[in-house]
């Protein structure tokens, strides 16, 4: 259940300055103050409380001026050549199976569970190779674990904070095929910590245009003096020659052991796993390095260091599901499919075979399709499998397979922060994860006098009971470090507008090990029964790009068994007809 509180109402974006706000054109940022003085960053269930006060819409009454000291100007960055590579071609060409498989005498009616970006992969190649979904999302808002919500003064606050990556080929050609590549605001290629033992300042690693990988990667750590030690790296170097060598299957044989056991085993000094490995688990799963298994680690090293663009990321310029998930809905149903909102499953009703008859509803309504497939998180499946089902092993596996705790948080301040990036940041903080100043990296949220930073709070676990009140507590606390000139823990200096928090108390599958050989392929044992969801067997494990690439691996399952699907119902219709 998401949750929000308020400090106040009021509103104060600025959008009166905005021209054209979807303009494909590029930004960059800098601050220039009133000095004309340039500091430059660019390069280099709805529940809670609100204090009611007048809106500053009111005091703008007949008059588009704002007074401005502050004003932030924004050019992204191009679009990386990621299409040519082995990764992206090879997701083109699984995109491009369903368009010109051949059209199906009998279009079959697929039912699915869940409208996040697994359930709407599913949908969306599916009708493109000629079928009928029909997508049943629970609750009133698109998207699962990329959902927003709007508030009461027009501001958006998101499930989490999502970063797109270059590595994400299935993903980017998801945005290629609906033709909204220019939606992503691409970021410079770097990566930037922040510093604990030097409040306010930062580490960046920053990976050459002029070079190709892994050199550029190679570069990038090489060039970086304040983080690791020359002795640390070439350590850190010998230990990862195991994985060079060995490749997929000694990346694979990793799932066993954690990060800080793997940095331990191979000789790596503790301060490495200290200095980089915890900001990266954090970002990766949510959680530590003593709980992580070393296999996540090793499949975004190798993806980051063997794509050219791999590490480089992009924002989305607006809230996910209209920029994102709308479009997919609309080309599902241009196709014929249905997309149904507040369409919560209660139960799998089964057949006396043990398959699925229908999806029964919250309302009591029953969807009947030709198949039928669960792509919602892991936990709401166990909590919905029937119980014919749960000695089966390729479900009992499921058991392994746990949400993450996991807490979003948004805070709008009464300023303009200066001390950060058009960028995410790595906040190497034991409270968050990363984070970003929204209003400067994402041309929706753009405000030129006020800053919004979005959170991510993690690990998460011993906060989610915790009160809203606590949670932002603890991240001013958090920020007076990151902000020491500008943000004090007692709000003495930067104000707070107005918070949300939306806590998600399971998330992605916790990847500890011994977690891959629990996870399922999407074909289950039960015929006309298909899984989907970045928990389900994909090379890409709990990303917004496993779960894409799910969707597709699910939709292939599905039309490789038209055959038998499209049997299924004269059969049924056969059984019926002798009762």
């Amino acid at each position: 259940m998401s949750q929000f509180g308020h400090v106040s109402a009021v509103n104060l974006r600025g959008q009166n300055n905005l021209n054209n706000l979807w303009s494909p054109q590029s930004w960059r940022c800098c601050y220039l103050d009133g000095k004309m003085n340039t500091l430059s960053f660019a390069s280099s269930d709805a529940m809670g409380r609100k204090l009611k006060s007048p809106s500053v819409r009111a005091f703008m009454t007949g008059s588009r001026k704002v007074v401005s000291p502050l004003k932030v100007v924004c050019i992204d960055y191009p679009r990386p050549e990621i299409d040519s590579t082995v990764n992206y071609l090879e997701a083109a060409i699984l995109s491009s199976s369903f368009r010109n498989s051949p059209r199906p005498n009998k279009p079959l009616k697929i039912v699915i569970a869940g409208a996040g970006l697994a359930g709407l992969s599913t949908a969306k190649y599916l009708a493109d190779a000629g079928h009928k979904p029909i997508l049943l999302e629970g609750r009133d808002v698109l998207g699962g674990k990329v959902a927003a919500w709007k508030d009461d003064d027009g501001d958006w606050y998101e499930t989490g904070l999502h970063i797109f990556f270059g590595a994400y080929p299935n993903v980017q050609n998801l945005f290629g095929e609906l033709g909204i590549n220019d939606r992503l605001q691409w970021k410079e290629h770097s990566m930037i910590f922040a510093m604990p033992s030097k409040p306010g300042e930062f580490s960046r690693f920053d990976f050459p245009e002029v070079l190709p990988a892994p050199l550029n990667g190679i570069w990038a750590i090489l060039k970086n003096s304040e983080m690791l030690t020359w002795p640390e790296k070439v350590k850190f170097a010998i230990g990862l020659l195991p994985a060079i060598i060995g490749g997929q299957s000694y990346v694979e044989a990793q799932d066993g052991i954690t990060v800080k056991d793997w940095m331990r085993k191979q000789g790596i000094p503790d301060r490495v796993t200290d200095e980089v490995f915890i900001a990266m688990s954090k970002a990766l799963n949510f959680i530590n390095p003593d709980e992580l298994s070393m296999q996540c680690i090793l499949i975004a090293l190798n993806r980051f260091l063997q794509e050219k663009h791999g590490s480089k990321m992009a924002f989305l310029d607006g809230n996910p599901p209209e920029r994102l998930c709308m479009p997919i809905v609309d080309h599902i149903t241009s196709q014929g499919g249905e997309v149904r909102l507040n369409s919560r499953i209660q139960k799998i009703e089964l057949n006396k075979d043990g398959s699925v008859k229908n999806f029964v509803l919250n309302n009591g309504n029953t969807v009947e399709g030709d198949a039928y497939v669960f792509a919602t998180p892991v936990d709401i499946l166990k909590l919905l499998l029937p119980e014919d089902w749960k000695e089966i092993q390729y479900f009992r596996k499921l058991d392994k397979l746990v949400g993450v705790p996991v807490i979003n948080v948004h805070i709008w301040f009464d300023r303009k922060l200066k001390n950060t990036y058009d960028h995410l940041l790595f906040s190497r903080s034991s409270l968050l994860s990363v984070y970003a100043d929204m209003s400067v990296t994402c041309k929706e949220y753009y405000d030129p006098n006020k800053s919004m930073l979005e959170l991510v709070f993690a690990p998460a676990e011993e906060w989610i009971s915790c009160s809203d009140t606590e949670i932002i507590d603890a991240t001013m606390k958090e920020l007076a470090k990151l902000f020491p000139n500008e943000i004090a823990a007692d709000g003495t200096k930067a104000k707070i507008v107005k918070y949300h928090v939306v806590k998600t108390p399971r998330s992605v599958y916790k990847t500890v090990p011994g977690s891959e050989p629990c996870r399922p392929l999407q074909r289950s044992p039960i015929e006309g029964f298909y899984l989907a969801g970045d928990y389900t067997k994909q090379k890409y494990l709990a990303s917004m790009e496993g779960a894409v690439l799910s969707g597709k691996l699910c939709a292939q399952a599905i039309v490789q068994d038209y055959d038998l699907l499209a049997a299924r119902e004269p059969k049924k219709l056969a059984e019926a007809s002798l009762v």
